[in-house]
């Protein structure tokens, strides 16, 4: 069901006001960061993703999913990555290979906790530009991170 203009506003007001409230009492890092990920939620699910996780830790606590959703038949671990401007590059080349390890090991305890098999998932990225309006994008099947069982299966 698409949003109407004015519960467009009023989401785009609630937001606003959730950030100057985070902003307040977090780092502005972490306060940008929450934002993207608000605003990243709303686009997938304006998009017809079925979000099931927000920033999703392993038990360990030392890894985290920004967002774990379903599109369709796939099961979607979504980075969210923002930035004030793009002047310093684009948002989704932020994405290291410790952060790929660390996803890699929240999508093997949840798909192992749901029993959802390892050929339905996807890695994807949703780039956020805090720019007025804010310059959301999504890159599916960015993060080509395969486990080693299906790596092993591969080789077989």
């Amino acid at each position: 069901m698409a949003a109407s203009s004015n519960q467009k506003v009023i989401l785009r007001i609630s937001d606003w006001l959730r950030h100057l409230g985070r902003r307040r009492e977090w780092t502005p890092a972490l306060a940008l960061g929450r934002r993207g990920e608000d605003l990243a939620h709303r686009f997938l699910r304006a998009r017809g993703f079925i979000i099931v996780a927000r920033n999703y830790r392993l038990s360990s606590g030392d890894a985290e999913a920004d967002l774990i959703a379903w599109d369709g038949e796939s099961l979607v671990f979504v980075e969210v990555k923002s930035r004030e401007t793009a002047d310093f590059g684009p948002p989704e080349r932020a994405i290291g290979e410790e952060k790929r390890k660390h996803l890699l090991r929240i999508a093997r305890e949840y798909t192992r906790k749901t029993g959802t098999p390892w050929d339905r998932i996807r890695f994807d990225i949703v780039s956020v530009v805090l720019t007025k309006p804010p310059a959301i994008e999504l890159f599916r099947g960015a993060l080509s991170i395969r486990s080693k069982a299906s790596s092993n299966r591969a080789g077989a």
